[in-house]
């Protein structure tokens, strides 16, 4: 049985030590849930300092691939991958306006589009039925006007995120997810949503599931990007207006 960690590459140690044990999760050697050798035992496997191999340690916890518990029983823990860090990642670059409102419509013009015309390509009965719910969420909410508006922004969410989830494709819901879990600090400072809003939202949402249903993939997905477009070019306007 081969070792799991050998002697650190001593040129670039402490590289070496993260590369290791990021490596032995991600390759499924390390399984969630599994607790890494004790440090007595890993310092030997390694051949590492005490300090390096936890320094190593804590920048895997950072990157959200092990958890440190710490008492009787404590220890580095596998954690299963997952986008949260991406999530905080993007959330730092909105919070320090390195990602501006353009740059993210741009994005979502551009990809939503491109999910929402594979979703309806693939799209079973299932997903119809799928979708619907979602659409009658978000109608609820719309009935109850703008006292709901919270609830409606979390219904609309849901709808954007089912379309990546149609498509199978773990790169497009992950990256999506992210959007969508930042963007709502743009929608509280930015974003006008009274009765009138509300019902021109929930009218696209509407336009591009029956274009779905009806297997028209381009006008699907071209209402969907006029949909991004138009709305974010409301918040850029309030944005400016802020500005003067």
């Amino acid at each position: 049985m081969n070792p799991l960690f050998r002697a650190a590459k001593q040129n670039r140690i402490f590289q070496d030590v993260v590369e290791q044990i990021q490596e032995a999760i991600i390759q499924g050697r390390l399984k969630v849930g599994d607790r890494l050798p004790a440090e007595r035992e890993l310092k030997e496997m390694l051949q590492t300092s005490r300090s390096t191999l936890r320094e190593a340690l804590r920048v895997l916890e950072q990157k959200g691939l092990i958890e440190i518990k710490l008492g009787m029983g404590g220890g580095a823990v596998v954690k299963a991958v997952s986008s949260d860090m991406v999530a905080e990642s993007l959330d730092l670059l909105i919070r320090s306006q390195k990602v501006s409102l353009r740059h993210i419509a741009e994005f979502r013009e551009r990809v939503e589009g491109d999910v929402v015309e594979l979703a309806t390509r693939q799209m079973t009965e299932s997903d119809r039925i799928y979708l619907k719910n979602l659409l009658e969420e978000a109608r609820q909410c719309v009935n109850r006007g703008t006292e709901a508006v919270s609830e409606f922004l979390t219904a609309d969410k849901n709808i954007h995120l089912g379309f990546a989830k149609l498509t199978g494709n773990p790169i497009y819901i992950s990256i999506l997810k992210t959007i969508h879990e930042n963007i709502r600090r743009y929608y509280d400072e930015y974003l006008v949503m009274e009765e009138r809003e509300m019902n021109e939202n929930f009218k696209d949402l509407e336009d591009v599931v029956a274009a779905m249903e009806a297997g028209d993939a381009k006008r699907a997905g071209s209402i969907a990007r006029a949909h991004v477009s138009r709305f974010n070019g409301y918040m850029e306007t309030r944005e400016q207006q802020n500005l003067k």
